[in-house]
């Protein structure tokens, strides 16, 4: 127990509290029982530091533990914490809890156990409360960790700090939002650095290595995390390894199911549960048209990948399509708090209300003659006028 303590104070020291992720602020730190999942390197361990060190400071009250730790491959999780409510602990914080067996059922005991206790776990993207084998769905509060938007970026590079807008925000002001920030900053030359390596909050750390780690990422999601999360045999691992690899030579990738599923060797449904798999890991976006089902064996319209960070690292030395990055970036940023889908005129659709076509500064709305709440997202562009935003405004939505 000693040497949980020490580590959970070694961590803490090391975290800095100069710039806090956008959930910080929303998740409601009294619940008993919190979860957060999120991509691998989004920074879910540093904001579960961040709020312990705020709240506890260097006190024993609180307690960090990481589950991918070899303690716990002899010790049971129940009995760590245990210990810790029974000598005065107050809140404990699980991080990596898809690495430990059963963990769902575990949490749910120490949860109806030690009603005086608060705990709050972290894991994977591809986390399913409603698959885990305890029924945790009725007593956790839950919340997902997204990429760094563009003005999360901006202010952890020291660049500068804006306040998010919302997407009525952004459609209907955008003009005076767009006047604003470009008075502080050159938002385009920013914006470009961002769609090439600032997607993740390590990025700062790593620079000229950062693709080099995002792959090292890419290859630790899928042979450690979705293997663990989903018991996935070696076999599976391989085909899900392909299926990304053919998504990525051609995205946004329209998907051809029995081709697809031909040249990797699997069943159509099987495929389908590897895309779904691949999307529920933070890897890649499926985008449905509008009025398709939603049911699982339904194939998305579009595919793209998570990011254009994952976009520009998986092309290796090839040049990436500039119409690809801008609407991986459009989506990427949009599906963070809305629905988007494939309308029949325009790029996407947004809760079924706003049409958009996504492309650079010479873009007409021809395609969109005659769409109701149609808007250009454009690329290149400082400031807007009318129903042309420019794209990089979008990545102010949180």
């Amino acid at each position: 127990m000693e040497r949980l303590i020490n580590y959970s104070q070694q961590r803490l020291k090391e975290v800095s509290q100069k710039f806090k992720r956008y959930l910080y602020d929303q998740i409601d730190w009294g619940d008993r029982l919190i979860g957060i999942t999120g991509a691998r390197g989004v920074g879910k361990t540093t904001l579960l530091l961040q709020f312990i060190k705020q709240k506890y400071g260097f006190s024993q009250d609180a307690l960090y533990l990481t589950l991918d730790d070899f303690y716990f491959t002899k010790h049971r999780l129940f009995h760590v914490i245990e210990t810790f409510y029974l000598n005065g602990g107050k809140q404990v914080f699980v991080d990596e809890v898809h690495k430990y067996p059963d963990w769902s059922i575990e949490i749910k005991n120490l949860y109806d156990t030690f009603i005086g206790l608060k705990i709050v776990f972290s894991g994977s993207s591809a986390l399913s409360i409603h698959k885990a084998k305890a029924d945790l769905s009725r007593r956790v509060a839950m919340y997902h960790l997204h990429e760094l938007s563009f003005r999360e970026y901006l202010e952890l590079s020291d660049v500068g700090k804006f306040e998010p807008l919302n997407l009525d925000q952004i459609i209907s002001h955008h003009i005076d939002a767009g006047v604003s920030i470009s008075q502080s900053i050159k938002p385009i030359q920013h914006f470009n650095k961002y769609l090439f390596g600032g997607v993740y909050p390590f990025y700062s750390e790593v620079k000229a290595k950062y693709h080099e780690r995002l792959m090292n990422v890419i290859q630790i999601i899928i042979e450690n995390d979705l293997a663990a999360i989903e018991n996935l045999n070696f076999t599976t691992i391989v085909k899900l390894r392909k299926t990304l690899g053919l998504i990525a030579e051609s995205v946004p990738f329209k998907p051809n199911i029995s081709e697809l599923s031909n040249k990797i060797g699997v069943s159509r449904d099987f495929l389908v549960k590897l895309l779904y798999l691949l999307a529920d890991a933070g890897l890649i976006i499926m985008v449905r048209q509008t009025g398709a089902p939603t049911g699982i064996l339904t194939k998305p319209e579009k595919i793209y990948l998570e990011n254009t960070n994952l976009l520009q690292a998986m092309s290796g030395d090839n040049e990436v399509n500039r119409g690809t990055i801008r609407e991986t970036f459009f989506i990427n940023q949009l599906i963070q708090q809305h629905k988007a889908e494939i309308p029949k005129a325009g790029d996407f659709i947004i809760d079924r209300k706003f049409t958009f076509e996504i492309g650079g500064k010479n873009k007409s709305f021809k395609q969109l003659t005659g769409v109701e709440n149609s808007f250009l997202a454009l690329d290149d562009i400082e400031l807007g006028y009318n129903n042309t935003i420019p794209l990089w405004l979008f990545g102010f939505l949180y």
